[in-house]
């Protein structure tokens, strides 16, 4: 038995810490998406931003024009901001990442973003949809 003992210590943690890794790179290439889609919203450049959406986004959503007017009208605070800055992802299934964003809009009011996001069946990240809270104490 002890010459099974050491081993099985080696192993042991590189079996734990294989999909924590796997995680945290699925992680970083959600928020990597995210990314892609704010610095497109910011130029105005509607193809890429919605090149960033899920199958079901741009099913309710059919071409880019359309998308990027319901960003400008819905996720005003998305679109145009003074700052953007990531917080927690979590994994919330095999292929789907949640991903906090802080935001403060271009008027200086703070909102919480929560994104959510697939691999689809290519195998890239695309954002599944987005939420937005303001911050507790501030008025529309």
């Amino acid at each position: 038995m002890r010459a099974w003992s050491a081993p099985l210590l080696l192993v042991l943690p590189l079996v734990l810490a294989g999909p924590a890794a796997a995680d945290e790179a699925g992680r970083a290439a959600a928020r990597a998406v995210i990314a892609r889609q704010e610095q497109a919203l910011g130029r105005d450049d509607a193809p890429a931003a919605y090149d960033q959406a899920a199958p079901a986004i741009r099913e309710l959503f059919p071409n880019a024009d359309l998308f990027i007017g319901m960003v400008r009208n819905q996720y005003r605070p998305v679109y145009r901001h003074r700052s953007f800055v990531f917080g927690e992802g979590r994994d919330t299934g095999a292929d789907s990442v949640a991903q906090s964003v802080a935001i403060q809009d271009e008027y200086g009011v703070d909102w919480t973003a929560e994104y959510s996001l697939a691999r689809d069946a290519d195998g890239q990240w695309r954002i599944t949809g987005c939420r937005l809270i303001k911050a507790p104490g501030t008025n529309a």
